[in-house]
């Protein structure tokens, strides 16, 4: 792939440093192969566009991802070794939302199941309609899900009932326990994560993307160890001309204007 046009699952807008990437792979945007594939390319292909300062992901139609594509499993997984690479790929899928340069924001609109789970779970920030549930239906149908991702969001009891009775947790609960930011009306939900992720592109792109890197690298450290890694960073950042940019525009009591640089 070389253009967003090339993309078959995968709608790309770019406008005001705004990514917007809607899954589109009808019926409930299942992720398939296909999917799995254009997403990873988008994201990172995004990271590397000076133009773009935040991604929001959400799904078309009412479902965000109804999951895993288990329909077209057997014509991905045929033979020995199949099983391997289509682990691998799903895995990069989310890290490539994880590990994404910018920040992203996911917009849940509807059912976000299985993988979709992963998806919202790899995201920087979360909002959802009031059409929307996060669940792990795996235990349904034989199969282990994103209960790994979804221990980012959901607290030990929680998570072990979704995971064991196949619970689809729904959105006002989601926003009752602080997981996503806003649940509102289906219609209102791509207005209020576009003004949000509008609040971001207004920010030094310096700053978003290094303080994305920064917590994704001491999430897992001690306290000590991952507030000196911050430290370091911070003296990082305050070289840049943003920062001396942001720094002036306050002296002057005017907005910043930000080159990224």
């Amino acid at each position: 792939m070389s253009d967003w046009n090339e993309l078959t699952q995968l709608k790309v807008e770019v406008s005001d440093h705004i990514a917007v990437m809607t899954l589109d792979s009808p019926p409930v945007n299942a992720l398939t192969r296909t999917l799995n594939d254009e997403l990873t390319w988008a994201l990172d292909r995004v990271s590397e566009m000076d133009e773009v300062r935040v991604v929001l992901l959400t799904g078309a139609g009412k479902v965000f991802c109804a999951g895993a594509d288990l329909k077209g499993r057997a014509d991905v997984i045929k033979g020995p070794g199949d099983l391997l690479a289509h682990s691998r790929r799903t895995r990069e899928c989310f890290h490539a939302i994880r590990e994404c340069a910018k920040p992203v924001i996911c917009a849940i609109n509807g059912v976000a199941l299985g993988s979709g789970l992963a998806m919202a779970a790899s995201s920087d920030l979360l909002l959802c309609s009031d059409k929307a549930s996060l669940g792990l239906p795996e235990v349904d149908v034989g199969l282990l899900g994103g209960s790994r991702h979804a221990m980012r969001l959901f607290n030990h009891t929680q998570l072990r009932h979704m995971m064991l009775t196949g619970y689809r947790m729904p959105g006002v609960e989601l926003y009752r326990l602080g997981i996503v930011l806003a649940c509102t009306p289906p219609e209102e939900l791509m207005p209020t994560a576009m003004q949000l992720a509008a609040v971001i592109a207004s920010k030094s792109p310096v700053s978003t993307r290094m303080g994305k890197h920064t917590m994704n690298v001491v999430e897992d450290m001690s306290l000590r160890d991952g507030y000196r890694y911050e430290q370091d960073m911070t003296a990082q950042i305050a070289k840049t001309d943003d920062a001396k940019e942001a720094q002036l525009a306050f002296k002057e009591k005017r907005a910043p204007v930000f080159t990224g640089r």
